[in-house]
């Protein structure tokens, strides 16, 4: 069941031109629009890797379908997206909404922190978790993430953001390459000491129950993926078969020349 948006808050930054948007449910919700310059199918992305790695443990946004009326497009001047040579209108109906990590009222939201502060963010040790995500899912853009406090705390905490590109965009295909999925800074890895680190959320994907990718991918809008059930289809069935491809993946990364685990310990 959808929520709907009530109010425009503002335009936000990314190639998707999200909007900020007030819903019926009282929370702050980063919209993407259905005709957004990037892909039909980043909604659909959105919604299944964002809600598969909630199932894997990992602290990512609450994600809703948005409908947006007619009316409040018509009515909101804002809610236009800006193409190379022209400007259109937002389209009304069921979009992507990924709740704001933290309300606009409540706190603060940085997408980039130098690395001076990482010492100041409670779960840097998750950013091996969402690789194990990003690599399963083929995500083919860089990992995103959302630095969030409360007002008066001093602590950050990391939530990730932006799954649009997960299944190679609009493609739905999986070109692996090491370091296609991953975060900027080697610094959020230093941690890593072996595949201890990836767990428990390693281990949760390698042995989540096939119902679980099937269920999540039936909650996706056909509106979403063009009613090509087929294509939809064949995503979950390979998301299921890569389940075993994981390490492997995360392998190719670490003998790569970025050499991102400088803590890694070779097992006797």
């Amino acid at each position: 069941m959808a929520v709907a948006a009530v109010q425009h808050v503002r335009r936000m930054r990314g190639g998707a031109q999200g909007h900020l948007m007030r819903c019926s449910d009282g929370h702050f919700y980063v919209v993407k629009f259905r005709n957004n310059p990037q892909h039909l199918r980043v909604l659909a992305n959105e919604l299944l890797a964002t809600r598969l790695a909630e199932r894997s443990g990992l602290p990512v946004p609450a994600t809703e379908v948005v409908e947006v009326g007619e009316w409040l497009v018509e009515h909101t001047p804002e809610l236009h997206i800006q193409l190379a040579h022209n400007v259109i209108q937002c389209q009304a109906g069921l979009q992507f909404g990924s709740r704001y990590v933290v309300s606009p009222l409540e706190g603060q939201v940085f997408d980039y922190l130098p690395v001076e502060m990482f010492g100041m963010v409670r779960n840097l040790e998750t950013f091996a978790g969402m690789l194990v995500v990003d690599k399963w899912t083929g995500n083919a853009n860089g990992r995103q993430a959302a630095f969030w406090r409360k007002l008066r705390e001093r602590k950050y905490t990391a939530s990730f953001i932006d799954q649009g590109y997960c299944f190679n965009a609009g493609e739905w295909t999986f070109p692996d390459y090491p370091l296609r999925g991953v975060y900027s800074r080697n610094e959020v890895y230093a941690d890593v000491r072996g595949w201890e680190s990836f767990e428990p959320w390693l281990s949760r994907i390698e042995k989540m129950d096939e119902n679980v990718v099937w269920s999540l991918a039936g909650e996706i809008p056909p509106e979403w993926y063009g009613g090509e059930w087929d294509e939809l289809e064949k995503l979950a069935r390979t998301l299921i078969a890569r389940r075993g491809t994981v390490r492997e993946l995360i392998e190719a990364f670490r003998t790569s020349p970025r050499r991102p685990f400088p803590g890694w310990r070779e097992q006797a």
